[in-house]
Formats: structure tokens, C-alpha cells, sequence
């Protein structure tokens, strides 16, 4: 798509099927993202999150459940969660570090940040990578802003200097990102040629929009749809060679009747020759190395014009 300014996130053209390689000639990427954040609102987590059934069951017995469940297929995940849960899970995300899973900040609370100044972004921004780096014993590498239920728009909670904040902070890539289907760069400042490394994010494969949707208690559960969903696009993009991903919540996915499903597909992604499943900031890096910016986008000056009463 050409460039325009506060429109587009990005003028990178995708790469095709053929020019996509992943380590050790392997056929396909699939990322697993884990969320545990429990904020329902814009304003984040508050006091009330911690104590409702998704806390107590999410971050114990359906944790526990999906911990085992990705063990016994051996897949590596990313777990995203707010900066300040971070403390309360301390124990639990050092134990997921030492086997080899990735741990990711979701913003502080988890927060609606669009409406908020630069300057109070980046307090909370900084705020949470502090937090991070003393639980983890190291700086994080990714950061993520993934919707919740109730968000207007499915790429979750950025504000237009989200990107040119992260890239500031040191961070190496987003989580969330749905200009493509493969890893792809989000452009924080045209004028100084600024772009962060964006991994995918597609509410079509989150768990949360058909297991507890459109609300709890209606009654309503689509989980064997989010199966097919699931199966359809890994087929899909094994075949093409791309790049799949899925985010899962603890307290939605890790009842029995949910878990089988994610074991049968599991089960079924294992049959297929090379799969690579990497975590984040493997993906980050690989990608970052091998299909640079420099040579990836083009950020031309935009051929479009504005005109009165114009849309764009």
C-alpha cells in the first residue's frame, strides 16, 4: 500500500509464498501466544480482576492445564502479561523462562493507551519494562497490546506513538499487528525512516471471542468453530509456507471440554514435518536478521493527495 501519513502503519509489500525461508528449511512458522492478562476495560486492570473466578481459575487450575498440555506437545509459547500482575506471578514466569518459553509485557495494566499524552505513555511504558527487567532478571524483548473483549478494534490498546516509544525503550518488536500475515514493520516516523519489527495478531484465531463471546452466561460457545478456524488456517499457510498464529487465555481455554480441542489440534499440527515453533523474540530476531527494513520498505513520499471534504 503507498505511504500516507496517520493512515497507513506501514508501505512494505508482502513478501511472496517463494521468498519466505525459515530456519533449517523448515515449511512453516507457528507462533503460540499465551495472554494472561485479566483487565476487562479501557482503564485496565483494577482490584476487582483479581478476584473473579477468570483469576482464580485462569491463573491456577487452567494455567496449570495448558502448561501441562503445551508440555506434552512441546510447544513453546510467548506469555504476555500486564507489568503489574508481574510480581504476583513472579515464581510462575521465572519457572516458564527456565523452560524456554518467552514472557512479554501487555502494557502496565493492560490499558486503554490512546487517549493518554506522550508523556504519560512513555512513564508507563518505562514503568512497566522496570518492572519486567527486576521480575525476569533481564529487559524484555517484545511488547504487546492485545485486545480485550469489550476494545472497539481488534489491534488492541496502541495510540500513534506506541511504536516510536517502543523503538526509544529498546524494544526489538510488537506483538500485534494486522497489516499482514507474516512478520512486517510498522513505520513510528517516516521522516526519520523509524520502523519496528510487528508479528501478527488475528482475533479470528484468539480463543476469547468464541469461548466466552459475546458474553459470559449467554450460553453462547464457539469452540468448534475456533478448531476449524484453527485447522483451516494452518493448512492454509503450511501449504503456502507462511506463518501461523493463535493466542490462548488460561482461564477461557483451560476447561477439560476446551483443552481437548487444543490437544486434537496439537495433535494434528504435529504431524506435519517441519513446523517451526519459536518464541517471539526468536521470531524477531531471525526475521530482523534475514529481512532487514532496509530492504523491505520502500517509504516513498505518498502519491495520495488530500482534497476537501475528502475522506483520507
Amino acid at each position: 500500500m503507498p505511504w500516507k501519513q496517520n493512515y497507513t502503519a506501514t508501505d512494505e509489500v508482502s513478501l511472496k509464498d517463494d521468498d519466505i525461508n525459515w530456519p533449517g528449511r523448515r515449511r512453516c512458522c507457528v507462533a503460540v501466544n499465551v495472554d494472561l492478562s485479566l483487565a476487562r476495560g479501557p482503564d485496565g486492570l483494577v482490584p476487582s480482576d483479581l478476584s473473579d473466578y477468570r483469576a482464580m481459575f485462569g491463573l491456577h487450575e487452567g494455567m496449570n492445564q495448558l502448561l501441562a498440555t503445551l508440555a506434552r506437545y512441546d510447544i513453546k509459547a510467548t506469555f504476555t502479561v500486564p507489568a503489574a500482575m508481574a510480581n504476583m506471578l513472579k515464581d510462575t514466569l521465572r519457572e516458564l523462562t527456565a523452560n524456554g518459553h518467552e514472557i512479554a509485557p501487555h502494557g502496565f495494566k493492560h490499558e486503554d493507551v490512546s487517549g493518554l499524552s506522550r508523556e504519560d505513555e512513555k512513564a508507563r511504558m518505562d514503568l512497566a519494562t522496570e518492572i519486567m527487567t527486576d521480575v525476569l532478571g533481564q529487559r524484555p524483548k517484545g511488547w504487546y497490546s492485545l485486545p480485550r473483549q469489550s476494545d472497539p478494534f481488534a489491534v488492541g490498546t496502541i495510540s500513534p506513538n506506541t511504536a516510536e516509544l517502543l523503538i526509544e525503550a529498546g524494544y526489538s518488536y510488537m506483538g500485534s499487528g494486522l497489516s499482514d500475515d507474516i512478520p512486517h514493520y510498522w513505520v513510528a516516523d517516516f521522516e526519520q525512516r523509524s520502523a519496528i519489527l510487528t508479528l501478527p495478531y488475528f482475533y479470528h484465531f484468539d480463543d476469547q471471542f468464541f469461548l466466552l463471546f459475546p458474553s459470559k452466561g449467554t450460553g453462547l460457545e464457539h469452540a468448534d468453530t475456533l478448531f476449524a478456524n484453527w485447522r483451516a488456517e494452518f493448512d492454509a499457510q503450511y501449504k503456502r509456507g507462511r506463518y501461523f498464529n493463535m493466542t490462548l487465555h488460561p482461564y477461557a481455554i483451560g476447561w477439560a471440554h476446551r483443552l481437548k480441542l487444543l490437544e486434537d489440534f496439537f495433535a494434528y499440527m504435529r504431524g506435519f514435518p517441519d513446523v517451526w515453533n519459536p518464541t517471539g523474540s526468536e521470531i524477531a530476531s531471525y526475521w530482523s536478521e534475514t529481512y532487514p527494513a532496509s530492504s523491505h520498505l520502500r517509504l516513498e513520499d505518498s502519491i495520495w493527495q488530500d482534497y476537501p471534504g475528502s475522506l483520507s
